[in-house]
């Protein structure tokens, strides 16, 4: 790739098309050791929907405290 004047990049078809990068696409790119990466950037991320899930079925804050103080 070839940086231009303005230092714009041309990402070649067959990785646009392999990764699904369409015009619109929003990518960040992270500083890595020896180099920059480009990642497409998710969609409405926030701290919350990073974790959404992962905990299961949530309890009610009361049974927590309980179950905190072994009753």
């Amino acid at each position: 790739m070839k940086i231009m004047e303005r230092g714009q990049i041309t990402i070649p078809k067959k990785y646009r098309d392999l990764y699904g990068i369409r015009p619109g696409t929003e990518l960040e790119m992270v500083v890595k050791e020896d180099g920059l990466l480009l990642v497409k950037k998710k969609l409405n991320q926030t701290p919350f929907s990073e974790v959404y899930g992962i905990l299961g079925k949530l309890k009610e804050s009361d049974q927590i405290v309980e179950e905190m103080r072994g009753r």
